[in-house]
């Protein structure tokens, strides 16, 4: 149960949410109509395409691959799973900031791995946070927290406790992903593969202020031991 909350995991949860969903939206209208911040959808037409095992297998594969290398390469930075203040969210931050760039770069050149390097920024991001307080956190992909608020308000039905700071979190993620969506779709219309300039610089300012809440978290606990 998560019953102490920090305001800045809603928050922070808010905006990688956002995040993703600009990110997923200029995918799904500019990369061929492919979804990059999850794979579920990939994995199926994997599978479909496996019998003729042609271009598109291969490029498919790549693009589940990726996602994957992406969470490898969260893995050999960020010790442990559970979301805690402190660890390097910053890096994981300038790294996918990093990963969209090449995808920028490689997909106004008209280079299809461009997907690839996308797909590898929304599986560091989703490898960042994968729990808080025994609650999954997913901020690139809904299907998880939809399924989890329909098994709370199930059992509440039941008679069970609702656990509303969770239902909060993953309201917030959720109106996140929405409003990334719309912000990604409207970009898109203006200024095509160049919408992913927004997510590029979102993600450097959002490691910017979480290395300044760091810092200040760090600095009150200082002065609070001296006193």
């Amino acid at each position: 149960m998560i019953s102490k909350l920090p305001k800045w995991v809603e928050y922070g949860a808010f905006l990688l949410a956002l995040l993703a969903g600009v990110v997923n939206a200029i995918g799904l209208l500019g990369f061929q109509h492919q979804a990059v911040s999850h794979v579920s959808g990939t994995f199926t037409l994997l599978g479909t395409h496996l019998s003729a095992f042609d271009h598109q297998t291969i490029h498919l594969l790549m693009v589940v691959v990726s996602f994957m290398l992406g969470a490898v390469l969260s893995g050999t930075f960020i010790e442990g799973t559970a979301l805690k203040l402190g660890r390097r969210y910053g890096v994981a931050l300038c790294i996918e900031s990093g990963l969209l760039y090449i995808a920028y770069l490689l997909l106004m050149d008209g280079e299809l791995s461009g997907q690839y390097f996308a797909s590898a920024a929304c599986g560091l991001q989703n490898a960042m946070i994968t729990t808080f307080s025994g609650a999954v956190v997913r901020t690139t992909h809904m299907t998880g927290i939809i399924t989890d608020l329909g098994i709370m308000i199930g059992a509440r039905l039941r008679g069970q406790h609702f656990d509303f700071r969770k239902a909060k979190l993953f309201i917030f993620i959720l109106f996140g992903f929405l409003a990334g969506g719309l912000i990604g779709g409207k970009l898109f219309v203006l200024y095509s593969l160049s919408a992913l300039l927004m997510p590029i610089f979102f993600a450097l300012i959002l490691a910017i202020f979480y290395w300044f809440y760091l810092y200040a978290s760090n600095d009150k606990h200082v002065n609070q031991d001296h006193k």
